[in-house]
């Protein structure tokens, strides 16, 4: 019986070990990747504020944008993931603070890229028009609506928190690793995350495959500059794929919730860690891919200040 016990104990420190080991790892490639991209993201924000074509063009302006909620996205998430991984608890009011700001950074996103959807349909589908709709100041309307709305949404979840725990004293220490889960708990607060996942959701992907449709079409059809539309068409689809990855990102609790009804705790925190660094970061890296390497402007100055005094190879 004492040397069952022993095994038992070895077998059961050897896992946490072996656990311990793979999460060190995993969260050693993750913030080397992240942080990779975050300096690509970092020189495409400062390269989109270096000419005044960047900062006069409507579908720049929305790029800059969406890079910077997705940066800022990319740190706010970063930082709850070392905490997390660490296993560092935050007080209740600072844990509150960095979701807040993570959850409104991760709704402009998606926000953004339906606006940026609508403005490749326009200047495609009715080019004599896109001059006079997609000026500097309706992009700033846009990009003001947007944030408006993300606002919103976030205010919504902390009057439903308050009003859920108002007994809740903000100096006291988290009991588990703060995230969004451990916040927002109140049953209120899933529901109106799910209700307005589910509206971004439905609305964003029927404007963005109604743009992609009308593109695809005017790029069959056209006689002239048919090279640009099917560009505009393929940047619309990519759109829409990085729209689905953020969305699918917003109910990944709910799925791994599922999960861990069958499966062991070492094995859900693995599915975890899989989930929040496939879906909830590299969602975000997406843009500097798109952008940064197909657009031709932005293209060859986003590499030379990549490089530096070396020399880049600009794909074609």
């Amino acid at each position: 019986m004492q040397s069952a016990g022993y095994l038992m104990v070895n077998v059961s420190g050897s896992m946490e070990y072996q656990a311990s080991q793979e999460m060190i790892v995993f969260c050693t490639l993750s913030v080397g990747l992240c942080c990779t991209f975050l300096y690509v993201n970092c020189v495409l924000l400062y390269t989109l504020r270096s000419k005044p074509v960047f900062c006069e063009t409507s579908r720049y302006i929305l790029l800059f944008n969406l890079l910077f909620a997705d940066t800022a996205f990319l740190v706010t998430s970063l930082l709850l993931y070392i905490l997390a991984a660490c296993r560092l608890r935050l007080k209740v009011y600072l844990c509150g603070l960095l979701t807040s700001l993570n959850h409104l950074e991760g709704i402009i996103s998606p926000l953004t890229l339906i606006v940026m959807s609508v403005e490749r349909y326009v200047a495609v589908c009715f080019p004599m028009r896109h001059a006079d709709l997609a000026t500097v100041r309706n992009t700033g309307a846009a990009i003001a609506v947007v944030w408006t709305i993300s606002g919103g949404n976030v205010l919504m979840r902390v009057l439903i928190l308050v009003g859920w725990k108002n007994y809740l004293d903000p100096n006291v220490e988290m009991k588990d690793f703060c995230s969004k889960e451990a916040m927002f708990l109140a049953p209120m607060s899933s529901l109106v995350d799910k209700a307005f996942s589910g509206f971004v959701f439905a609305f964003g992907g029927f404007v963005t495959i109604l743009s992609y449709v009308g593109v695809t079409l005017v790029a069959r059809s056209a006689s002239k500059d048919k090279a640009s539309a099917s560009k505009a068409g393929k940047t619309v689809f990519l759109h829409m794929i990085q729209l689905v990855v953020i969305l699918i990102a917003t109910i990944y609790s709910s799925i791994l919730l599922s999960f861990a009804r069958t499966v062991d705790r070492t094995t859900l925190i693995r599915l975890y860690n899989s989930f929040f660094v496939c879906l909830n970061l590299f969602s975000r890296c997406f843009s500097a891919l798109i952008y940064g390497l197909r657009d031709k402007t932005i293209r060859p100055v986003l590499l030379k200040r990549l490089c530096g005094n070396l020399r880049c190879l600009a794909p074609t």
